[in-house]
């Protein structure tokens, strides 16, 4: 235990160690560090402050916002249950219903902080140091810090040619290294965004079900968030092929290894409220879901994601609009011979005569914000443009002919 003079002494001893660490954290000392993966590593960044106010085609977010029953559902919430943890029961129901429920129970579904939250928690899960992610290139931006965090190579292989195409055969062979003295066991993650973003490139269901058959070791991850605009899911053609069994695994028992990723983000207008669904095996989902807190959607995303899956028909007419105002900017950019490439999602990519950093500035100030594909390999130089309405679109493609030189 130690006398009272000691207890004394220690505490003095201690009241010094701090002052000292203080006063070298004040006059600039080292924080502590991290963990070599995490101190090496770039995060994931984007542009996000100054946006509100101006017409946002640089997200790929719903460009009107949710519908009115979602902004009712909300403002119906009583203020004391802004006090309460966050409830679950019913939004996994209310998700396969959306989905065409045959084949699947609540177990089936995970529901995420986003489905950023849901790609940071398959990597915390199942990425290790040393293991590989197998992906494409280009593509979204934040797998790659995901995996770095975790210690995990990277092997990006890129799309074909002036458009795109994807990497099948490529793709195949990196799952199976047994040819291969440089890698001795398959990646651990293969992670395919269908449609990809941002180059739009759509694989066949039935040719990602074949990867995910081609390796049953590695998790094969299947990122949907823009399948709504050219409809590319695996989970119809999963369902076709099910023999009703009595497995928990249901119409994923084909495909075990297999995770299927969806959002509201860009479709319903929730990009703000952050919720995002997994869909899969139920011991795969359960997995994922152990390295997740237990109240990681908030209360607000719950009840917004009732409503707006409550009202399928407001977002399938707001996808019918944005396939409309594609279908007329894709004339308009044909017509004013602009180079473009356009394949999925709610998207697309140009290619302006002026330096593209220069034609982005000038489109902000004229209230219109694009992103810049700056850096990113095969389409550096272009920009890549959101879509929304008809009348958005028409305002977007006035300013860019006078900015661009076209008028």
């Amino acid at each position: 235990m130690g006398t009272q003079h000691e207890r004394r002494r220690d505490a003095m001893a201690l009241d010094r160690s701090s002052a000292q660490a203080h006063a070298t954290t004040a006059a600039g000392g080292e924080a502590p560090r991290a963990r070599p993966e995490v101190e090496t590593l770039t995060a994931y960044s984007a542009p996000l402050e100054g946006r509100r106010g101006l017409l946002r085609l640089d997200f790929n977010e719903n460009t009107i916002g949710p519908s009115p029953k979602v902004v009712e559902a909300i403002r119906a919430i009583p203020a004391e249950h802004y006090a309460i943890y966050p409830e679950y029961d019913g939004l996994r129901e209310a998700v396969l219903a959306s989905l065409g429920d045959r084949g699947l129970s609540p177990a089936h579904v995970g529901l995420f902080n986003g489905v950023d939250g849901a790609i940071h928690a398959i990597f915390q899960a199942f990425g290790a140091p040393g293991e590989r992610l197998l992906t494409t290139s280009p593509t979204f931006g934040y797998y790659t810090p995901c995996a770095r965090m975790q210690g995990m190579a990277i092997e990006a292989i890129p799309y074909r040619g002036a458009d795109f195409g994807f990497p099948f055969e490529e793709i195949l062979a990196a799952l199976d290294p047994s040819g291969s003295a440089a890698a001795a066991a398959p990646p651990r993650i293969l992670l395919i965004c269908n449609p990809n973003n941002p180059t739009g490139t759509r694989l066949a269901p039935e040719r990602l079900l074949a990867l995910a058959a081609a390796a049953p070791t590695t998790l094969v991850v299947v990122d949907e968030l823009y399948e709504a605009f050219t409809g590319d899911s695996v989970l119809p053609c999963l369902r076709e092929s099910w023999a009703p069994c009595p497995g928990a695994e249901g119409m994923f028992a084909a495909a075990p290894n297999l995770l299927v990723l969806r959002s509201l983000a860009k479709t319903a207008g929730l990009a703000g409220l952050r919720i995002g669904f997994a869909i899969g095996a139920p011991a795969l989902v359960e997995r994922v879901g152990r390295v997740c807190g237990p109240y990681d959607v908030n209360s607000f995303a719950v009840t917004a994601a009732r409503a707006a899956l409550a009202d399928q028909a407001y977002t399938d007419a707001y996808v019918a609009e944005v396939l409309r105002a594609r279908a007329w900017l894709l004339e308009e950019l044909g017509r004013a011979g602009v180079r473009h490439h356009a394949a999925g999602g709610n998207y697309l990519l140009l290619w302006p005569r002026r330096p593209a950093a220069a034609v982005e500035a000038d489109l902000r100030r004229a209230g219109i914000l694009v992103r810049s594909m700056a850096g990113k390999p095969l389409i550096d130089g272009s920009l890549r443009v959101s879509l929304g309405t008809s009348e958005q679109m028409g305002r977007f493609w006035e300013a860019y002919r006078r900015i661009d030189g076209l008028a």
